[in-house]
């Protein structure tokens, strides 16, 4: 597959999905929200993508070379705003089956107040959940995003799909790299299934790898990720200062309260603020539109500038007196 191809196949998915997920998007109340380490951990950022590791459950710790099986999923895929997040789960096999006795199944499916119940259960050292099923998260930001996205040269762009891709296959080496033995990965899919699923078995040949469309609503593991993932994205869009659900709405292109916002807070020089994917589609159309013109000057053939050059010629009465003398130390 060629990369405007796969370009625009990943253009084609987001929108499909932003236009699925505006459908049903539901306003979070921030009151019933639960904001977990995700969010709040020392290396949590509006602007720098990051990478959360909850500890490793009792179990693991009791027995670390426990067989374990790991869902992946992600949430916040289409949204103009907020970030993409992709979220890891895994237990022993031993405690697979009993995962969807607690209730977890697609967390799109699943209520706003239900989900942050689950994760804080999975955050609560005295609960069962904490003691059996551990999680991570990759959290990447708009700016990230769209600056991989829109770089001057089409040989240095990548694309969603494979921003997704590195999410996903750095959380499993992660989680491999701290001693957990996976031998079984279900992943929700990005892209055709089957391509990606032979990628990421050979990446992972110790495991098996499982890839599948809508896996979040087949494997139970994976709705456990599907959960990690939507609660932090929510917890952390409801902790930017600017806004919030009841102001911006879902996030998704085509829900008018995010387009409301998105012209409400426009700025015609810097356009809006970090929060904003400035490389989709309904973000770029509103800048083509309404943003001043900006002429850059072409640099000089050296590839270096003189910054002189913009206070005018020597000709021109400029001069340098204004900034004082030279002193040597003995003057001090």
């Amino acid at each position: 597959m060629s990369e405007l191809e796969s370009q625009l196949e990943s253009q084609v998915e987001s929108q499909i999905e932003s236009e699925e997920a505006a459908q049903s998007a539901e306003v979070v109340d921030p009151e019933k929200l639960f904001i977990p380490q995700s969010v709040t951990c020392k290396n949590a950022s509006f602007t720098a993508s990051y990478t959360y590791h909850h500890p490793l459950p009792a179990c693991l710790q009791e027995n670390p070379l426990a067989p374990c099986i790991l869902g992946v999923d992600e949430a916040g895929r289409g949204p103009v705003l907020g970030p993409m997040v992709y979220g890891v789960a895994f237990c022993t096999e031993e405690y697979a089956d009993k995962i969807s006795g607690h209730g977890f199944m697609d967390s799109k499916v699943l209520s706003a107040e239900v989900r942050s119940e689950l994760l804080s259960q999975m955050c609560d050292s005295t609960h069962e959940l904490y003691r059996e099923i551990s999680w991570s998260t990759r959290i990447m930001t708009p700016r990230d995003i769209s600056t991989c996205m829109l770089r001057s040269k089409p040989s240095q762009i990548i694309n969603l799909n494979a921003q997704a891709h590195d999410a996903t296959i750095n959380l499993i080496r992660e989680v491999m790299e701290r001693g957990v033995n996976v031998t079984q990965i279900f992943v929700d899919t990005v892209g055709p299934p089957e391509t990606y699923q032979k990628k990421l078995q050979h990446l992972f040949p110790q495991a098996t790898v499982t890839v599948s469309k809508k896996a979040d609503s087949i494997y139970p593991i994976v709705s456990v990720a599907s959960v990690a993932a939507k609660v932090t994205r929510d917890a952390a869009l409801s902790t930017v200062p600017e806004g919030g659900e009841h102001i911006w709405g879902s996030g998704y292109p085509s829900d008018p309260r995010t387009v409301a916002w998105l012209k409400s807070s426009f700025d015609q020089v810097f356009g809006w603020n970090d929060v904003v994917r400035f490389s989709w589609g309904t973000a770029k159309t509103m800048m083509d539109k309404n943003c001043v013109d900006v002429e850059w000057p072409e640099p000089e053939e050296t590839g270096n500038m003189n910054i002189m050059g913009m206070f005018g010629k020597k000709d021109e009465g400029f001069t340098t007196a204004w900034y004082g003398k030279a002193v040597t130390p003995m003057e001090f």
